[in-house]
């Protein structure tokens, strides 16, 4: 394994970041070499990046500019990408070989199809690591693999587009991951890709995919796939003590401990009962209008339960602002700009998260073994809530309105739900639990994930 150095690469975006960094701490623990990769623009903007002895950090140019306030056109940014990236790549592949550290194998995450182009070339062997769920992949090959793809060359299909897999209702337009809906605003970015990512495995001589799962989450999914590519199924890949014992001071890359004037809201969260606040949160991206704000604020408010919510960058000013206008006292609500997502769900206090359902969220909760109440946004967050509400039955979806919006009486009785001793309430916390076990088993040594890791370490 001493011979062996992984160049591990991904975009600069904490969903993607935070599984990768993941996975390169543990093939570390192993014994390889590690590098990490990302664009010059966005390891700029990363702070606290772990270290380890074997773990090296790199960047190629995107040609993009450093100025965090310039706003950037995804379409171009992406067709920009793709054309500089394996020139790019190819020549911090030359420039560690002529260190005296040549790459032995690749390991490349999702929007990033052409590294797989570049290993082809350069005759290293290369991994998918696809972080989101095994049934996302599924949707993804079903349209577009090259044999009998529904979308394998166009994107002739309509809002009425869905898709049937075992054990669940049929996926429509409102449960298919957003970008693959004509129409969506990244549609036209992002769907190329993902075809691209599909077709690029086929011509693999040997072609691999790291899955951010384990084998009783999705075990159906996982042994569906083609048996022309190898799967590994490692998850969870979480930056956490829950799933890295090694990791016991270990939160996530990035950011900082918010500090409340009068408390901090892990010493909140400590004057609590047990399974009693509602913890609020919807990721890195999402940015929710003024008037979700409050239809949310006031759904949580009554519950007559205690609730932490994560507003991103929040002003002292604001947070004066929704006190007075919510009339909430500060014994009942705590609001801060950024938490430690997994100290938060680990703690005894909570009793369900509000989630957009991302899928580095829904694994910690899983993990943590907290329920959760789902509000989707994008992406593949309308794929994982339905399989969170129809499959695992560890949560449940908020209905949106015609409007798209989601409403305090719908926030109410989903959280009621969960929170509550009715026979559902109960079964999706039995659920919760189950799929704790489940999670944490497959993580040990002799683990599922564990001899997945494994195998693939000695491909």
């Amino acid at each position: 394994m001493e011979s062996k150095h992984f160049l591990l690469i991904s975009l600069a975006a904490q969903s993607h970041i935070n599984p990768t960094l993941q996975l390169a701490k543990i093939l570390v623990r192993h014994g390889a070499k590690v590098t990490f990769a990302t664009t010059s623009s966005g390891l700029s903007r990363l702070n606290n990046l772990p270290t380890l002895p074997g773990l090296s950090y790199a960047s190629f140019s995107d040609n993009k500019s450093q100025d965090p306030t310039k706003k950037v056109d995804a379409d171009n940014y992406f067709i920009t990408l793709r054309r500089v990236g394996p020139q790019n790549v190819t020549e911090l592949l030359h420039q560690l070989s002529d260190d005296g550290s040549p790459v032995t194998f690749i390991v490349y995450t999702v929007l990033l199809p052409w590294v797989a182009e570049v290993a082809r070339e350069m005759d290293i062997p290369s991994a998918f690591l696809f972080i989101q769920c095994a049934i996302a992949f599924t949707i993804f090959h079903r349209f577009f693999n090259s044999h009998d793809g529904l979308h394998a060359d166009n994107d002739d299909f309509g809002l009425d587009a869905s898709i049937k897999l075992p054990k669940l209702s049929l996926f429509t337009s409102h449960d298919i991951p957003s970008f693959l809906v004509p129409g969506n605003d990244m549609h036209a970015s992002l769907a190329p890709l993902f075809r691209e990512h599909i077709q690029t495995l086929e011509k693999d001589p040997n072609p691999c995919v790291l899955i951010n799962t384990f084998d009783a989450l999705e075990n159906d999914f996982i042994h569906s796939f083609p048996s022309s590519i190898k799967f590994f199924p490692i998850g969870p890949l979480l930056p956490s003590a829950i799933s890295d014992k090694h990791d016991s001071n270990d939160k996530s890359f990035g950011g900082h401990m918010f500090q409340s004037p009068k408390q901090d809201y892990l010493s909140w969260l400590d004057s609590k009962p047990d399974r009693s606040v509602i913890y609020v949160s919807f990721g890195s991206l999402v940015v929710l209008k003024e008037t979700q704000k409050e239809e949310i604020l006031q759904g949580l408010k009554e519950t007559g339960r205690p609730f932490l919510w994560v507003i991103r960058e929040i002003k002292d000013e604001e947070l004066s602002c929704v006190r007075e206008k919510s009339c909430i006292s500060e014994e009942m609500a705590m609001i801060v700009p950024w938490c430690s997502q997994v100290e938060v769900l680990s703690h005894r206090a909570t009793g369900c998260f509000v989630t957009h359902c991302g899928w580095n969220s829904t694994l910690e909760s899983i993990t943590s073994g907290v329920p959760m109440v789902g509000c989707p946004s994008f992406s593949e967050q309308k794929t994982n809530v339905k399989i969170i509400d129809e499959l695992w039955r560890n949560g449940v979806r908020v209905k949106e309105n015609e409007q798209g919006a989601f409403v305090r009486e719908e926030i109410r009785r989903c959280v009621d739900i969960v929170m509550g001793e009715e026979e559902q309430g109960n079964e999706i916390k039995g659920n919760a639990n189950k799929w704790k076990s489940l999670a944490i088993e497959a993580l040990k040594e002799g683990g599922s994930s564990h001899n997945n890791l494994l195998d693939f370490l000695q491909m």
